[in-house]
């Protein structure tokens, strides 16, 4: 078969289960688009620091700007946020928490050792899990969010199962730990690295006592999911969340995906928090805004596939139905570091804005 065959025929193929995708999402039984169904839970409203990561901010810097924002929570994603990993200033750090009533909930980053994303900053993976644990429960964190990797890692030697595979043995040698503390693992579905049924996957092989989600909805469709999708999959299992909007639009070679301030991408965000509500009622909504550049996903090209030899067509046909529904918009670059400060405080504070007042989230 020719290359002009194949695109062809790939083409008539992704449109066949574009309009199949359209059905489902048309069909889904209890998805509610009124923010009135959204509230029918206090579902509290917090801060991923990543959203504001270019003010470089650290622990009570961030407490004292989301009181100042009313917030519920502050999500600490990054164990660099810290003064130091003390008992006594962690202490400090918690006590100031509870005076402003803000729940705190503990992040880091890989701890997959064969991850192209892992570093040895804080030794190995078992003894950075470790010290995520310790520092939870002297914050009080209910969880320590934590990694595989990134998309990536699908191509790498095994491809993402083996990628799982380590992960899951990093979380098992900590299980005790985890336990005896009162903190569970959230994994979080990251940068493309896993799609939600994956994820799934690794909690159920890892032990659900123990390890659950943190739900990304922006990642999701770097994974080519509908956030719709990811979040009926992975509801069972999610502790936390890191959520933004997303825009995404057809494209020459597939189709590329901008994350975007909440309500201005093309996400049903009204239909998504009624079920999210139904679903998650104990979970955190938190944002974490990432705006201002888009990324292609080039599934008209066959080697494009390599990454992804188990994706589902049913899954992924919703995706396309959701950037039939996009459309394209322009990327930001700020020219300097203040500019891009106040760019990324203005799409978070959008964010908590509409969150607030058209979703009716936020338990203050």
């Amino acid at each position: 078969m020719n290359s002009s065959s194949l695109t062809t025929d790939r083409r008539q193929f992704l449109k066949t289960m574009t309009v199949a995708g359209a059905g489902l999402a048309l069909g889904a039984p209890g998805l509610v688009s009124t923010a009135a169904a959204a509230t029918s839970h206090k579902l509290k409203l917090g801060l991923d620091n990543f959203a504001v990561r270019a003010m470089n901010w650290k622990a009570h810097a961030l407490l004292d700007y989301s009181a100042s924002l009313k917030l519920d929570a502050l999500f600490i994603t990054d164990l660099d946020a810290f003064e130091n990993h003390e008992p006594v200033y962690l202490r400090e750090v918690k006590a100031k928490a509870d005076d402003l009533g803000i729940s705190l909930y503990l992040g880091t980053w890989s701890i997959c050792p064969t991850s192209k994303s892992f570093r040895n900053k804080w030794g190995t993976a078992e003894e950075h899990l470790a010290l995520g644990i310790r520092m939870a429960k002297a914050l009080g964190s209910p969880v320590i969010r934590v990694v595989l990797g990134a998309g990536e890692d699908r191509r790498t030697e095994g491809g993402i199962e083996a990628r799982i595979a380590d992960t899951v043995k990093v979380c098992q040698a900590c299980r005790s730990q985890a336990v005896d503390a009162g903190v569970k693992i959230a994994v979080e579905n990251h940068a493309g690295d896993m799609q939600a049924w994956e994820l799934v996957t690794l909690i159920e092989a890892a032990g659900k006592d123990y390890v659950g989600a943190n739900m990304d909805s922006g990642n999701a469709c770097w994974a080519l999911e509908d956030p719709m999708q990811n979040l009926l999959t992975l509801a069972p299992f999610v502790l936390t969340t890191s959520l933004r909007d997303s825009m995404v639009w057809e494209s020459e070679n597939g189709a590329k995906v901008q994350w975007t301030a909440m309500g201005e991408g093309c996400v049903d965000m009204k239909a998504y928090f009624a079920k999210f509500a139904e679903l998650c009622p104990h979970a955190p909504v938190i944002i974490e805004t990432i705006s201002g550049f888009a990324r292609e996903f080039p599934y008209l090209k066959s080697e494009f596939w390599q990454a992804w030899p188990k994706a589902r067509a049913s899954e992924f046909a919703q995706f396309l139905a959701l950037a039939k529904r996009g459309k394209a918009i322009p990327s930001h670059r700020s020219a300097n570091a203040q500019e891009e400060q106040e760019y990324q405080k203005g799409e978070f504070e959008r964010s908590i804005t509409y969150c607030k007042e058209v979703l009716g989230l936020g338990a203050r």
